[in-house]
């Protein structure tokens, strides 16, 4: 599906993607927890970035999990990949931006092995009664400043003076440009931890004339601000004032304030709204470790979906500590009830566990 026609108003480009799907899309779910259990060691400053290098067949693997368990959109292993952090582990630049591209081709790849595999099950009607293969869209994943100094910063959004607007827009530059010209279907900024950092993102956009889509997400611990303290509605204002941005939302924040967000990012923008919280559980900067005390099962996932869909978000997914089952259980719902439209998704069988 092409997304990246300038002519198109950006929410017009989501609206039309969202209208394939059935009304709702579904995007994939945590990366580092998949990769962990098909034994990865990710106990390295690259996180689920280092399994480009040492094991991208393992990452191509939880592609076509997450592909098998309904995902419309998957998002790349880059979420932690700079060009500063390969050169830090002893890469070279040209190296460093090899893997950079890598990350999209092996989402890509995975697309095509998953479209070759398909059974009737997989594809889609239309209103005339034709066949065709429901939309799948890779999204170039770019983590916040704070990801690539993996000291848990992205989850304060504490950065300290030092750190300016330009310091942001110069360190994301490089790796946007070689994103954007790897063959993703769009960027997925996430987990944006304050409104500097959004405000570099959008400058960025329009600086270098992207002329294909991006959402931004959010990450919050209070279900009023982001993480850094910055209101909310002043973080998806930017967002929304950003012409290439096609979708704005929340991640990597616990399932019990998704749905007063969603309710705030309305009152800003009337573009699409994302969602892919993590599991509930806290994340321990020190230890490096998901602290497992309060987190929801797949279960609990499927008793939000349906509130978040009437607060008014229409891609939904999951982040940390999420699984394959997780996005099996938010498909579920959504083709229980889903939107009524000419294209709306005919589902052929149900996916098994």
């Amino acid at each position: 599906m092409e997304l990246g026609n300038p002519e198109n108003s950006s929410t017009a480009l989501m609206t039309d993607f969202l209208k394939k799907c059935g009304g709702y899309a579904v995007v994939d779910g945590g990366f580092a927890t998949e990769l962990e259990r098909h034994g990865a060691d990710l106990n390295d400053p690259l996180w689920s970035a280092k399994c480009l290098i040492s094991s991208p067949h393992l990452v191509r693997r939880v592609h076509l999990d997450y592909l098998d368990a309904g995902a419309d959109i998957i998002l790349t292993a880059s979420y932690q990949a700079t060009i500063q952090g390969f050169v830090a582990k002893g890469f070279s630049e040209e190296e460093a931006e090899s893997l950079l591209r890598r990350s999209v081709e092996i989402a890509c790849e995975a697309r095509e092995i998953y479209y070759d595999k398909s059974t009737t099950g997989s594809w889609d009607y239309n209103e005339c009664g034709n066949i065709s293969r429901r939309p799948v869209l890779v999204a170039a994943s770019i983590g916040s400043y704070g990801a690539y100094l993996a000291d848990g910063s992205e989850y304060s959004g504490k950065y300290g003076d030092a750190v300016s607007l330009e310091t942001l827009k110069d360190f994301h530059r490089r790796r946007l440009r070689i994103l954007l010209k790897s063959g993703a279907d769009l960027i997925a900024f996430e987990t944006i931890p304050n409104k500097l950092e959004a405000k570099a993102y959008a400058e960025l956009l329009e600086e270098e004339r992207i002329n294909i889509p991006a959402w931004f997400s959010f990450n919050s611990k209070d279900g009023i601000n982001v993480v850094s303290g910055d209101s909310i509605l002043e973080c998806a204002s930017i967002a929304d004032s950003c012409k290439q941005v096609v979708a704005v939302g929340i991640n990597c924040t616990p399932p019990r304030f998704i749905h007063g967000l969603v309710l705030s990012i309305q009152k800003a923008t009337s573009k699409p709204i994302v969602i892919y919280p993590n599991s509930g559980e806290t994340y321990n900067a020190e230890l490096k470790q998901w602290m497992k005390s309060s987190g929801v099962v797949d279960d609990d996932f499927v008793s939000y979906i349906n509130k978040w869909r009437e607060a008014g978000a229409s891609l939904f997914g999951g982040c940390c500590r999420t699984t394959p089952n997780t996005i099996r259980a938010i498909g579920r719902v959504l083709t229980k009830n889903p939107q009524t439209s000419s294209g709306a998704k005919i589902e052929m069988q149900s996916r098994e566990d």
